[in-house]
């Protein structure tokens, strides 16, 4: 039975450094977790009575627990808190509203700068690109593979926003890793076990896109191949699932958001833009997922959707997720959440602290 050792308020460093070495010493995976007001020790793969006894004695400690959760670093019994990560001084997750937006496939600097430049001065935190597009059919648009990791890194620097693109293969990591600050996982990768085993051996967030056809616990375990590889920095993010429905591409889970909130402290994302299909429908989805209490949303944004080579039908233009912005900002600030713009928390500098992993 896999155990999270609670240690006392006045614990020393000393002390969960002592916990951290015999849990070692007992053949099992420590992963210490230090939050605001304690800190735990999860003790993964403990097989008898005796480890949960000889964890207890030791200096510092002031309980041992079981995990019961099939997904152990995931879950809320392992962290209670909100995990709030910090990328590139951008705080995701807790009371925080970040909005990532961009093309769907980086197509050209051109329409990327231009659409990059545009997401920007309406307020999102972090820009989107794909270099490597896992399409449906063989002869469809495939990426510009590292060229357009090339182009994604140069917009992100002159645009002084983070990125993020989407990595389909465990063989493309450690040139993703080179050029973007956030690998994203998509919704057809969310159980390739290998590639998720791959990031999660890398320092950089890793945002996880809900299967088609996927529960919450097969989106949670997924996200605990990461975090079991040592990487703590998870995102989910639900992005709609096949249903019978054909007036959308698929069923946005809007309840997915507080139920995964419920069972995780990862923060969860929504993409409006995959779940409707249509570029009509984006806004209202995307409303729906923060006033369900989502730590943000993705949006695909195209300056010219009608000659895209991914997606376009979905991809809003620049002066509509402009007003989209004005709304999320709304509705956030009605669930009591602060949306991040340029970085900063609704133009102020943050003071929120961040909340997290050890080690």
């Amino acid at each position: 039975m896999d155990m999270i050792v609670v240690m006392k308020s006045t614990a020393t460093d000393d002390q969960v450094n002592r916990v951290v070495e015999r849990v070692r010493e007992l053949g099992l995976k420590p992963h210490p977790s230090r939050g605001e007001f304690r800190t735990i020790v999860g003790a993964m793969g403990g097989k008898t009575p005796e480890n949960r006894q000889q964890l207890e004695q030791l200096p510092g400690v002031d309980e041992v627990m079981n995990i019961t959760q099939p997904y152990k670093l995931a879950s809320r019994e392992f962290h209670e808190a909100d995990t709030i990560l910090d990328i590139k001084g951008i705080r995701v997750g807790g009371p925080h509203v970040n909005v990532i937006a961009g093309p769907c496939a980086i197509e050209s600097a051109e329409i990327l700068f231009e659409v990059g430049r545009a997401v920007k001065e309406a307020g999102a935190a972090i820009l989107r690109g794909g270099a490597y597009k896992p399409r449906t059919s063989p002869y469809s648009f495939q990426g510009k593979g590292k060229e357009g990791l090339e182009l994604l890194q140069q917009a992100g620097k002159e645009l002084d926003m983070p990125t993020i693109t989407e990595v389909v293969d465990p063989r493309d990591v450690d040139i993703v890793y080179q050029y973007a600050d956030i690998f994203q996982i998509g919704a057809r990768n969310m159980q390739n076990f290998n590639l998720l085993l791959e990031v999660g051996k890398t320092d950089k967030p890793v945002f996880i896109k809900r299967g088609m056809a996927a529960g919450i616990t097969d989106l949670l375990m997924s996200a605990e191949y990461v975090l079991s590889q040592g990487n703590h920095r998870v995102i989910l993010c639900e992005r709609g699932l096949r249903t019978f429905t054909e007036e959308v591409r698929f069923t946005l889970d809007v309840s997915a958001v507080p139920v995964l909130q419920e069972r995780t402290h990862l923060p969860v994302f929504v993409d409006p833009s995959h779940a409707a299909g249509k570029r009509d429908l984006v806004p209202a989805l995307a409303l729906a997922g923060i006033a369900a209490g989502a730590s943000g949303c993705i949006v695909e944004v195209h300056s010219c959707p009608d000659r895209a080579l991914c997606d376009g039908p979905q991809a809003v233009l620049p002066k509509n997720f402009t007003r989209l912005m004005e709304q999320i900002r709304q509705i956030a600030e009605i669930v009591g959440h602060r949306v991040t713009l340029w970085g900063r928390d609704d133009h102020q500098p943050r003071r929120t602290p961040v909340s997290g992993w050890a080690g």
